[in-house]
């Protein structure tokens, strides 16, 4: 139950602040936070992340779908809490950027940095829940999972 909540609050925090975006800040705009590092803007990416692969509306949609199933049947499958964790996060960012797609085609972007001359790619909350709930996810699997123990090996190796 737990799980449902987390990934409820980060969808509602993404339509949120999309929906404060479109209303305040006018498309293609440009509002500095902190000069020649952080903008907040208005802008849609019909690709996926950076923007590539322009255009793949019905292939995102689809792909996020069958992401979503397999990640709510691992988290269905396991007893970990941090792992329930990872992937309700995941979870929460990937309906946000779907419901966008399903909708209008494309997502909103408004998280403008530059480091330098490098101007990274604009992003949005669900993108930031996205990477979050990937970060947990590797953790996870690098410092908490431990393989079972195999007892058909074990059986056939005493014998």
């Amino acid at each position: 139950m737990l799980q449902i909540a987390i990934v409820l609050i980060l969808v509602v925090i993404d339509r949120y602040s999309k929906y404060i975006v479109n209303k305040n800040i006018g498309y293609g705009d440009r509002i500095s936070v902190i000069d020649n590092f952080f903008y907040l803007t208005n802008h849609d990416n019909y690709g996926a992340a950076w923007g590539v692969f322009q255009n793949g509306r019905y292939i995102f949609i689809t792909m996020t779908v069958i992401v979503a199933i397999i990640l709510i049947i691992l988290m269905a499958r396991t007893r970990s809490k941090f792992l329930k964790l990872a992937l309700s996060v995941i979870l929460g960012g990937a309906f946000g950027n779907l419901i966008d797609r399903v909708y209008k085609g494309g997502v909103t972007d408004f998280l403008d940095f530059y480091i330098g001359s490098y101007h990274f790619p604009t992003f949005n909350a669900a993108d930031s829940c996205i990477v979050a709930g990937t970060i947990l996810l590797a953790i996870y699997m690098l410092f908490i999972y431990k393989e079972p123990e195999n007892k058909t090996e074990k059986h056939n190796n005493e014998s």
